[in-house]
């Protein structure tokens, strides 16, 4: 995976933990919203994973290109 398609799917968690956020903010049920902080949760590492992979991925392509022929 690219830098550029791990920062796009890291987007598109952010996208989910706002939706998420306004679930939580919208809601006043008490077990409802415990379930949404554990969303939120589990989407806040996944977003940090993706960010983790992008970097890699951009100091990997840095030091190599991925159109620079192997060998």
């Amino acid at each position: 995976m690219t830098a550029e398609e791990s920062l796009n799917r890291a987007e598109d968690l952010l996208a989910r933990l706002e939706q998420a956020r306004l679930r939580l903010e919208g809601t006043d049920d008490p077990d409802q919203a415990i379930d949404i902080l554990q969303e939120l949760a589990e989407l806040a590492k996944e977003v940090e994973a993706e960010l983790q992979r992008a970097k890699r991925a951009a100091e990997t392509e840095a030091v190599a290109p991925p159109d620079a022929p192997a060998g």
